[in-house]
């Protein structure tokens, strides 16, 4: 033990500390004795307290011992953590009961699986792992600035890291100067990985641009630790283009596969290959972009097969490429859509649009540019379903209808399955389904909820829609439970609508399974029927009764759906709600009016041809309509949606509604400048985009040919956009380190191929607006630690060992961990906290001192007393000796004699007089006063009282 002081300059404070002392026994006239004494010390002791904090006067006890941080690197590449784990059991075998150990997981990032203690381990034949960590990076150089840390905490030590040296992530040389500054050596123990049938794919190459038509080749690196056969399989946009049986030959392999560039647009391709016993599957894919120049492309996506041959013929007649397919059969990979200019949606309702696809038709518009259109029919716009939809949103059009005439008023009641196979995924989006229904209603309608098991359960009573928001909690509510009993709820639902006041009255019945019992549906269809009541049922999956709900659709004069995708509910009942509340379809024959559209007025200078009827919309506050309907409809609208364009066309394109313009002989060249308006209006710039990844952090790296290529973007806001082709988005922002270069950090995205869009980051953190950029498309590999063969690590541990001074030890000699010379150090004790508490009680206890009026003497003499007491009882209680009993009685006489002079000594009267001055006498409380006792007169007033009475007959005199 020992006292150290950090800051001993701060010990001159003792001279004002000594003056302050004298001045306070010399200047304290109001305390005195005991009480002044103890306020001194008191104070005195407070200012060497805080001097003692400010010098850092601490306490310390000297350290002689071993201190060993062990890092064990745990990445994939190693894969030996039982190893790792049987070597620290043995190094801990070789330890002294006052040695000190740690040990330190290491991957992308640090992890302390035990703190640094003179602890013995859980079990004695070696460490478990139990601490999980991202194993695809190697940063070596975290576990060992983490582990410097941990010894400089406990007065040094030593560092022993356990690896196969392939750094990946992190200068591991650098924090080794570092470490070797402070003192703190460390050891390496090299850890060989185990040899693995593996075969990866190291590498994709595409021409990053082809022109339609062009044959190009796909190389394809591999790498593999074995000689056999393998399939290399290469795929675009999923879909695979070809397939190859190669020998593999121990090491590198380059394989040249060819293709044929067909469609126009940005494609994404993938290599994987295929192995008998290959171990490591998560290194068996990589990816590559390309964008494949042509004339422009566009997707038709017709609800009717065979609708969409008067685009088609449009089309060609300008020489611009369609693909036309079924809604069903729209992509879920977003890059997909970015390889076409615009796509068109030609009388498609929303119930046969998946939810992914439906996002991502909307995404493509604003955040990539592609155009979007949306043609009329008795299945799209607001009879489509698309109310709240992202398409509504990219569209220049409200499904709604806002301020138009007078609606008939409607009465709907919705009967929701609620049984246990509902529960979670379906109904929720039932719920969805019935607050968007709710949404769509006008004040003036009355709705009704019922949800049903075995029996049914009023979730909404039939209300008017005043308190909207009231009937959307109340919906949110719903919980799945129970059976399916469709009869008695079908019934509750019919005799609510019975009652309702309302010109319209509708039911929708859904329901993912079959009653429980049959019952005879036919006395509720027909009373519906009499009373002008319309039932809709919605089947969900292969469980349900399909053919019931067909039937009592078609018996109520309703509408039948089935869907296996649950996400189509909302649009099914946003579809029903409008098919029953408004009237969308506008008949009459009409010529449109010219509106405003800039460029567009030169395609009718002549006029317009006549419509027979279109779909009513809501044109959007910032659309452009460039036709009108005699009722103030929109017929052609067009507006800029983020990166985008998009365009509504609210008749049909089939010639049913629209024969006239069909047939004119300017509709293809009209038609090609509407879809030529919603291509993209950016040209593809040389900008080349990387991902930098170290460990969980990645910058992204955006470059430019030319060195102002980026400046029109607003460099001071400018961002990228990363999206994977899950859909999952990130926006990083970009900073300038060189004239064309920019860069950003961002959190480590997983393995894949990703789009890219640069832009300046608009107000709306999830949107980006382009600014004469493009879109591009960037690959991330897999991890590093999943490739075959890296650096020599032994050459890197050797180094690291070399420039710490540290050892280099083997897999074989573990107990040589702890067997090193002991630091010797101070471990300084901080009792800045116990000296705190310690100057606190003593402010306090002078507080007291200065404050209180304590009788001390008369404490102390209660003190002597009771010790008095206790002798002369211990005294009573033994045998006394003739001397000291003879000592007692000389005591008793004294005594006697004492009392008896006292007595004598009092004042006695004489003729009236006293013959002494008075003493002041305590008159007993128990004693009458001297005027109340009988046979004596009262005392004459003291000088005293006569003075009080002076005083008294001045004041009274002044008040008169």
């Amino acid at each position: 033990m020992g006292i150290q002081v950090n800051n001993p300059w701060f010990l001159l404070l003792l001279l004002p500390w000594g003056a302050y002392l004298w001045w306070m026994a010399a200047a304290v006239p109001r305390l005195t004795g005991l009480r002044k004494i103890a306020s001194i010390g008191t104070r005195s002791l407070i200012l060497l307290l805080i001097i003692a904090l400010i010098a850092g006067i601490q306490p310390y006890r000297k350290l002689q011992h071993v201190n060993i941080a062990i890092v064990a690197d745990r990445s994939a590449s190693v894969n030996q953590e039982a190893a790792i784990g049987e070597w620290i059991g043995e190094a801990w075998s070789g330890k002294e009961s006052n040695d000190a150990g740690g040990i330190i997981s290491v991957g992308a990032n640090p992890i302390i699986d035990k703190a640094l203690s003179a602890d013995a381990l859980p079990n004695d034949s070696g460490y478990t792992f139990h601490t999980g960590l991202n194993n695809g990076f190697s940063d070596l150089a975290k576990g060992m600035q983490l582990a410097g840390a941990m010894l400089r905490d406990n007065g040094g030590g030593r560092i022993v890291l356990l690896s196969d040296g392939e750094e990946n992530a992190g200068d591991a040389r650098r924090n080794a100067r570092l470490l070797s500054d402070a003192g703190i050596p460390v050891d390496v123990v090299h850890v060989s990985s185990p040899q693995t049938k593996d075969v990866s794919v190291e590498e994709l190459q595409v021409p990053q641009n082809l022109g339609q038509g062009e044959t190009f080749a796909l190389e394809v690196a591999l790498q593999s630790t074995f000689t056999g056969e393998a399939m290399i399989r290469l795929y675009q946009d999923n879909a695979e283009i070809g397939t190859s049986k190669v020998q593999l030959e121990r090491g590198s392999n380059r394989f040249v596969m060819q293709s044929l560039a067909l469609e126009a647009g940005f494609h994404r391709f993938r290599a994987e290959v295929f192995a008998d016993g290959d171990e490591q599957p998560l290194n068996n894919e990589a990816y590559a972009f390309s964008r494949i120049s042509g004339p422009p492309t566009v997707l038709i996506v017709e609800g009717t097969a065979g609708s969409s041959a008067n685009l088609e013929a449009a089309l060609k007649s300008s020489a611009i490429a369609y693909r036309t397919i079924a809604p069903e059969q729209l992509s879920l990979e977003l890059a997909e859509y970015a390889a076409y200019d615009s796509i068109i949606l030609n009388n498609v309702p929303a119930t046969r649009i998946a939810e992914k696809p439906m996002e991502w038709l909307g995404k493509a518009t604003s955040q990539y540019g592609v155009g979007l259109i949306m043609l009329g029919g008795d299945q799209s716009f607001g009879l489509g379903g698309y109310f709240q939809t992202p398409i509504e949103r990219a569209l220049p059009v409200y499904m709604e209808l806002k301020g138009k005439k007078q609606m008939p008023s409607l009465g709907l009641v919705l009967v929701i399955d609620r049984s246990g196979s509902m529960d979670g995924g379906p109904l929720e989006l039932a719920k969805e389904a019935a607050m968007r229904t709710i949404e769509l209603l006008r004040d003036q309608d009355t709705v009704g909820v019922v949800a049903f098991d075995t029996s049914p359960w009023w979730v909404v009573e039939p209300t008017k829609l005043d308190k909207r928001e009231e009937v959307i909690e109340k919906i949110k509510g719903i919980q799945a439970d129970g059976g399916t009993e469709i009869y008695t709820a079908l019934n509750e639902g019919f005799n609510a609508l019975s009652k309702m006041d309302a010109q319209r009255k509708h039911m929708i019945l859904l329901t993912d399974g079959q009653s429980a019992t049959n019952m005879s549906y036919s006395i509720i269809t027909d009373a519906m029927n009499e009373q002008l009541m319309t039932l809709s049922t919605v089947a969900i999956g292969e469980g349900s009764d399909q053919a019931l709900l067909e039937s009592l659709a078609r018996s109520a004069n309703g509408r039948y759906y089935y869907t296996n995708d649950q996400s189509t509910l909302p649009a099914i009942f946003s579809r029903e709600t409008v098919l029953m509340s408004r009237t969308y379809i506008v008949d009459g024959v009409f010529t449109p009016k010219i509106g405003e559209a800039g460029d567009w007025s030169r395609l009718w200078q002549n006029g317009a041809p006549p419509l027979q009827a279109y779909i009513a919309t809501t044109a959007k506050e910032l659309a452009e309509v460039a036709l009108w309907s005699p009722d103030g409809d929109p017929v052609l609208a067009r507006w800029t949606y983020g990166s985008g364009r998009s365009l509504a066309w609210t008749s049909d394109a089939a010639g049913k509604w629209s024969s006239d313009w069909v047939q004119w002989d300017r509709f293809p060249s009209v038609f090609a400048e509407w879809i030529k308006w919603t291509f993209p209006q950016f040209e593809s710039q040389p900008y080349q985009i990387s991902l930098q990844r170290e460990g969980g952090t990645a910058t992204v790296v955006v470059e430019s040919d030319e060195a102002t290529g980026l400046t029109n973007a607003s460099s001071d806001k400018l961002a990228a956009l990363l999206e994977s082709g899950e859909g999952d988005s990130t926006i990083v922002d970009l900073l300038p380190v060189a004239p064309g270069r920019y860069e950003g950090k961002t959190a480590s995205p997983p393995p894949g191929a990703y789009l890219a869009q640069i832009g300046a980051r608009t107000g709306n953190a999830d949107s980006l607006s382009v600014a004469g950029g493009a879109t591009v498309g960037f690959v991330v590999p897999y991890a590093p630690e999943y490739r075959i063969g890296g650096e020599d690590g032994l050459e890197l541990l050797n180094q690291l060992a070399d420039l710490t001074g540290g050892r280099v030890l083997t897999m074989d000699n573990a107990a040589e961990a702890f067997r090193t010379e002991p630091i010797k150090a101070k471990l300084p004790y901080d009792w800045s906290r116990l000296l705190l508490l310690a100057a606190l009680f003593l402010w306090l206890m002078d507080i007291a001192l200065r404050r209180l009026s304590v009788p001390w003497s008369k404490w102390l003499t209660a003190l002597k007393l009771v010790r008095g007491a206790s002798v002369r009882k211990g005294a009573g209680t033994a045998t006394a000796t003739p001397a000291e009993s003879s000592l007692l009685k000389l005591r008793e006489r004294a005594e006697q004699k004492r009392k008896f002079l006292a007595s004598d000594a009092q004042p006695q009267e004489t003729g009236g007089k006293q013959q002494t001055k008075p003493r002041a006498e305590f008159i007993s409380s128990s004693q009458p006063p001297a005027a109340e006792r009988k046979g004596t007169e009262a005392e004459p007033p003291t000088p005293k009282s006569q003075t009080i009475n002076r005083l008294l007959a001045a004041k009274q005199k002044n008040k008169r």
